[in-house]
């Protein structure tokens, strides 16, 4: 079968069926290269947290890794008012496509979904008004193919995933002449391996949680780290070289996921023809706060004119939307109080240790000094004193 194109636009591509033959069937559309091993990854990851937790599962991927897993559950306000604006009625698979699309919903841009569940009017109606390169399901129930053919001028790649078919035990990948091959992964995971794991007594939700996750790092690139929570993997760190870059990543999901929930971002006064995905990756802006002026201004320009001053990037003011009264979203590495951004710590420039006195700065200097600091925007890195930086591009410090 010839697939739309490679990696890349300009590399062409194609593929054929193992003996065992496929799992996967297109029946519109010609999707690409990725867009097959999306299928394939996402179909196996569906189809395997379906059967150990027996729940509807819904992922979304994006370039052979998920953006987010999801099973079905109650939607919170955010996901109502992002996804299903009209109020309606949701389907349990619905709800989790939608509870798996919010848990990173600017990765998710343009994504191939997986549903373990065949595709009803209620989930087709969702996926017409989403940006989506694709979908993978067990079935279609009546009257779903003409509401999703609506889709890339009737060109939208849907294809059915096999409940029956028994993959092959090896895995075989052939690069620059030499084939590869490796056994699939066959250990199971089950709720009885997460709690011999502990001696503490865990929920049962917990367990879920702990499930749904670790299905979700197997079938994603390494290096990874997931985070879940409610039936959700909301923060997932995927194909890093480090770990400690994968926690990393993955914890700044979850953060964000919190803090579009917060007062202060739900209030954000957008305009009215400001368009949905746009409205996601102003919320997602503004929590990062490290927005350069031409992107501050461009901001402001989303949001009505009688809108009060934004200040992006007090994420460490913004209060945590449930939980322990007052308290706070940590970042992955707490901001020291000096060495937040307007705020001019000192450094061992300032005082040395021995017989030498403290330095002094002239303000200028140390006005200087503030400026550089709030224009680095990194929290994390003491601001240098005038003279410092006079020895660094000097090339001696």
């Amino acid at each position: 079968m010839d697939l739309r194109y490679g990696s890349n636009p300009d590399q062409m591509a194609r593929a054929s069926l193992g003996d065992e033959g496929s799992p996967v069937r297109v029946l519109s559309g010609q999707p690409s290269y990725i867009n097959v091993l999306d299928a394939l990854g996402a179909w196996e990851l569906v189809r395997e947290a379906a059967t150990v937790l027996s729940v509807p599962v819904a992922t979304t991927f994006k370039h052979v890794s998920p953006a987010g897993v999801a099973i079905a559950g109650e939607l919170d306000d955010v996901m109502r008012r992002t996804w299903a604006p009209d109020g309606g009625e949701l389907s349990d698979i619905a709800k989790a496509y939608i509870r798996a699309r919010d848990c990173d919903p600017k990765s998710s841009f343009g994504d191939f979904v997986a549903v373990s569940q065949p595709v009803d009017d209620s989930l087709a109606r969702v996926l017409r008004g989403v940006v989506s390169d694709g979908i993978i399901a067990p079935g279609y129930e009546p009257g779903t193919v003409e509401t999703l053919a609506a889709k890339k001028n009737g060109q939208y790649p849907r294809t059915r995933g096999d409940t029956t078919f028994t993959p092959p035990q090896w895995e075989s990948r052939e690069l620059g002449g030499v084939r590869l091959e490796q056994q699939r992964p066959t250990a199971e995971i089950t709720a009885a391996i997460v709690r011999s794991g502990t001696k503490t007594s865990l929920p049962d939700s917990a367990v879920t949680d702990l499930v749904l996750a670790m299905v979700a790092a197997r079938h994603t690139q390494s290096n990874t780290v997931t985070y879940a929570r409610a039936g959700m993997v909301v923060g997932i760190g995927a194909g890093q070289q480090s770990r400690v870059d994968c926690t990393k990543l993955a914890g700044a999901k979850v953060d964000t996921w919190w803090l579009r929930r917060n007062p202060t971002v739900l209030a954000l006064p957008f305009l009215d023809d400001v368009r949905r995905q746009d409205r996601i990756n102003w919320e997602i802006r503004y929590i990062e706060g490290d927005m350069d002026q031409p992107e501050r201004e461009r901001f402001r320009a989303a949001l009505n004119d009688d809108a009060p001053r934004a200040r992006p990037g007090r994420t460490a003011r913004l209060a945590r939307p449930t939980g322990r009264r007052g308290a706070r979203i940590r970042r992955l590495h707490p901001v020291p109080r000096q060495h937040r951004p307007g705020r001019t710590p000192r450094s061992p420039l300032h005082r040395r240790p021995g017989r030498l006195e403290p330095q002094r700065r002239s303000r200028s200097g140390l006005r200087r000094a503030r400026h550089r600091h709030h224009n680095d925007r990194d929290p994390a890195v003491p601001a240098l004193s005038a003279r410092a930086y006079r020895a660094r591009d000097r090339g001696s410090g």
